[in-house]
């Protein structure tokens, strides 16, 4: 909310200086986002009266003004203005004067006759950016007066940023009050003579929907003159509140929203075709607004009918049918109160705010609709003449506001400080709070302008703004310093994504609302959990996989020419799941699993000289993920199996302990070419609940004997799956006493014979490599032969190999 400092002074002036001023409104919870000064900085502007005025001789477009400016003396100033003319009273920036931009005035000969000084339009002096002739000034100003003074220029814009429980302070009055209650100063509340009724003329009314409108004021008003001038003093204010000036009554029907924060509506009364009633919108129905958009309208809006014709949307915007305009002569005022959830949400439906909705969403008073139609009255008939008619104001369904209860003792609790009751009295009252004691404790009766104060936590928040935070102490809190043991099984969250970011991946955050598209494509989810109102319609469902997000951030990266690419995600999915029950952090029937996904797409390494540049591949990310389990990941197997993301032959559900715990491989060629990705990137998905469950180090021995490495090369049927080779060599070793000695074996090797005679190939060579050692003797070479022997006996008997010749 934007608001010249000089229009809340003239209902309250504490003697304090601008910046105080602002300090303490920001300290009372209404942050002033920014000051700025009315106009820029500039010096020795005057107001000048053209006395006379010339022609060029030696230019068309350039005339000779003779100009008073105060001293007595008459100046020659060459002006090329169109709209410049004898008796014209205009800024003139005298010899010396310096205008924004650093511009300075000085004598000068244009087209060879002397000007002393300038004569200025709005946009030389920063007032706007109106440069088509001289800014004109009323008639009525002294000339050689100051123009910062004549125009008031050395005001301050404030710039308030509320929050939205705050609708009192939506207006001029509401602030005012805030500024009375932290100063003292005293507060002047706007009134006007009520206007005598000259006519017996009322436009039926009837409230179809309480529930929508719980009281609708309004007046018959005819003769006015509707091209009546909108006052200097008001457009001003307008103005510097950010609103521009349009006709005499539209901009009093903005000063009042302003000031009073009543926003009001003026209808063309000659336009108006029955009479009006108030009621949600029927299907179908449509409705021009005044700013030009025609809008479809549902029962879930409320609208304004006179006769069968929609005039206006209810508290948000007005139907340019009934609109005012230059040649209107009669009108009709209204001002209502419109339930806040009946027209919250409603104007974003149809793409547009303004400003009625935004006050009406948050709550108006609803107390005062008769005194604001009087004010707004009597500004009508003073600016543009006419007969007013009786108010008819009628009250179906009003806001019952409970009172609320504030024990002292809880106050002194919260704040941390010994507020008196008097003080609180004090405070209280400040604020226009009418309240009850009773022993300690505090009986409020919220008025009808301050919505948000509906529970005890609400009352100590006005003592404390009041009070002032800068006025509560700043104490550290004293409390035993206690050492926790950090557990050394479970990893938690932080350091899971300090391991993954260790494996050169960048963490992102998606959205968890996803396509409907990816939940079908990625997951093969055709029952996802839906949303009921979704931000956005390609944002309808709940993910139950994070691998769509990845490869969206992946093709956004790959569209802007990144080549390497390296993401993770930790978060959480959401899947239907009937045995979920309802809980402090569950939904009946969807679970919500954290999930650690990952995706690596272009080479595996940096481009450099040293390395031969490839792409990434199965393997690399294999080889991430198994350090992600630290010592566990070597338990880990990965089983060939299909997965609706990924490659049909380049994919694996990856196990732990004979669980299911995830999946990895290459994304679907399908799913690649749709996201214009050149090559597939590798992708995997963990349990963050297994993955976080590590497992105590096991202490043992260091051997001083020395290391026997020895190689065994075996055929197999190429069926064979190399892991099942290793489960038999460690299922041998752990069965085997002879065996304790080996220490790791891995495989190096891995040939296959090229087909000939288009053949298949039905044999594989694998090549194991055994580190042998004992912790007490050298190991002899019978030992590990016998060794050997056992190890390809076993392999021999579980999977018909064969030794390699």
């Amino acid at each position: 909310m934007q608001f010249p400092e000089s229009w809340l002074r003239t209902l309250v002036n504490p003697p304090i200086a601008t910046d105080e001023l602002a300090h303490r409104l920001t300290m009372a919870g209404l942050e002033v986002e920014e000051t700025e000064p009315a106009a820029p900085a500039f010096t020795g502007v005057v107001v000048g009266h053209i006395v006379d005025i010339a022609p060029h001789p030696d230019a068309d477009k350039l005339r000779v003004c003779q100009v008073d400016d105060g001293s007595g003396e008459r100046l020659q100033i060459v002006c090329g203005a169109p709209n410049a003319a004898a008796g014209l009273k205009v800024p003139l920036a005298r010899v010396g004067a310096e205008l924004p931009g650093g511009m300075k005035i000085g004598v000068a000969k244009m087209r060879g006759v002397q000007s002393a000084g300038m004569l200025c339009s709005a946009r030389e002096l920063g007032l706007s950016q109106d440069h088509g002739g001289l800014l004109e000034l009323p008639a009525d100003m002294v000339p050689g007066q100051s123009i910062r003074e004549a125009l008031d220029l050395d005001d301050t814009l404030f710039t308030l940023k509320l929050t939205p429980n705050r609708a009192d302070c939506l207006s001029i009055l509401g602030v005012a009050r805030e500024v009375a209650a932290l100063t003292g100063a005293p507060l002047s509340v706007p009134t006007a003579v009520a206007v005598p009724v000259t006519l017996d003329e009322r436009l039926p009314v009837k409230i179809e929907a309480p529930e929508l409108c719980g009281r609708f004021g309004g007046r018959v008003i005819r003769g006015v003159n509707a091209r009546a001038a909108t006052p200097d003093w008001m457009k001003t204010r307008l103005e510097r509140a950010g609103q521009r000036s349009l006709s005499a009554l539209v901009d009093i029907s903005n000063y009042v929203m302003l000031e009073l924060g009543r926003p009001s509506h003026v209808f063309d009364l000659d336009k108006i075709g029955g009479d009006i009633s108030v009621r949600w919108a029927r299907e179908g129905e449509t409705l021009e607004l005044l700013n030009g958009q025609t809008v479809t309208l549902d029962p879930k809006v409320g609208v304004v009918v006179a006769g069968d014709q929609v005039e206006s949307l209810a508290g948000i915007m007005g139907g340019e049918a009934t609109s005012v305009t230059l040649d209107t002569q009669n009108i009709y005022l209204e001002a209502a109160f419109w339930w806040p959830q009946a027209i919250a949400g409603r104007a974003r439906r149809y793409k547009f705010s303004s400003e009625a909705s935004h006050r009406f969403e948050r709550g108006v008073d609803y107390a005062s609709i008769p005194e604001h139609l009087e004010f707004i009255t009597r500004l009508i008939v003073d600016i543009c003449g006419g007969q007013v008619g009786p108010i008819d104001d009628q009250i179906v369904n009003l806001p019952v506001r409970a009172p609320v209860r504030m024990r002292l003792a809880r106050c002194h609790r919260v704040l941390g400080v010994p507020v008196t009751r008097e003080q609180v009295a004090t405070i209280f009252g400040s604020l226009g709070l009418e309240f009850t004691v009773e022993g300690d404790d505090f009986v409020v009766s919220p008025p009808s302008f301050r919505f948000d104060l509906e529970i005890e936590e609400d009352l100590i928040e006005e003592v404390a703004r009041i009070y002032g935070f800068e006025s509560i102490p700043d104490v550290p809190p004293m409390a035993r310093a206690k050492m926790f043991s950090q557990p050394e099984v479970h990893r938690g969250a932080h350091a899971l994504r300090r391991l993954t970011a260790a494996q050169d991946y960048q963490e992102v955050v998606n959205y968890s609302f996803v396509e409907a598209d990816w939940e079908r494509d990625y997951a093969g989810n055709d029952t996802p959990v839906r949303l009921v109102n979704p931000i956005a319609s390609h944002l309808s469902v709940m993910r139950s996989s994070l691998i769509g997000g990845l490869v969206a951030n992946i093709r956004h990266n790959a569209n802007r020419k990144q080549t390497r690419v390296r993401l993770f995600e930790l978060g959480r999915v959401f899947m239907r799941d009937a045995a979920v029950q309802d809980g402090p952090l569950e939904v009946a029937g969807v679970s919500q699993p954290m999930r650690l996904s990952g995706a690596a797409w272009g080479p595996a390494a940096e481009e450099q000289w040293g390395v031969t540049t490839r792409q990434v591949d199965f393997f690399d990310v294999k080889m991430d993920v198994e350090a992600l389990f630290g010592a566990r990941g070597r338990r880990l197997r990965f089983e060939a199996a299909a997965h609706p993301a990924l490659h049909p032959g380049r994919s694996a559900r990856i196990e732990l302990d004979g669980k299911a715990i995830g999946w990895i491989g290459e994304l679907h060629p399908r799913w690649a070419q749709q996201a214009d990705l050149a090559h597939a990137p590798v992708v995997f998905e963990l349990d963050v609940a297994v993955l976080s469950e590590g497992e105590l180090p096991q202490v043992r021995e260091l051997s001083r004997q020395p290391v026997v490495v020895r190689d065994l090369a075996l055929w197999v049927d190429a069926p064979v799956s190399t892991q099942s080779m290793l489960d038999t060599v460690a299922a041998a070793v752990k069965a085997d006493a002879q065996l304790a000695v080996v220490q790791d074996v891995r495989v190096f090797d891995v040939w296959r014979e090229k087909p000939q005679g288009g053949e298949p190939v039905t044999e594989k060579s694998l090549a194991f490599r055994f580190w042998l050692q004992d912790t007490e003797v050298t190991l002899d070479e019978a030992r590990v032969a016998d060794c050997l022997s056992r190890i390809k006996d076993a392999l021999v008997s579980a999977h018909g190999a064969r030794q390699r010749t």
